[in-house]
């Protein structure tokens, strides 16, 4: 039988048997959030370009604003 002191160095030594486990779960949930944040990010994006887009290609009130005359001219 070990003494106290013996038993204190084993388990100082000894790893956690459930330690890798817990971090490769981690590893993974951290890599697929990332996955899962990066996809509905580009999705977003793409959204977000397609709507300026079909704004931009609209033809109605083009001139919305825009006067005929140049307030700089009347200066």
């Amino acid at each position: 039988m070990a003494n106290h002191s013996e038993s204190n160095h084993l388990a100082a030594n000894e790893a956690p048997k459930g330690g890798s486990r817990s971090w490769l779960k981690v590893g993974v949930i951290a890599a697929g959030s990332a996955v899962v944040g990066g996809l509905a990010m580009a999705w977003w994006y793409r959204k977000t370009l397609r709507s300026l887009r079909q704004t931009g290609e609209s033809e109605e009130n083009t001139d919305f604003g825009i006067s005929e005359r140049n307030p700089l001219d009347e200066e």
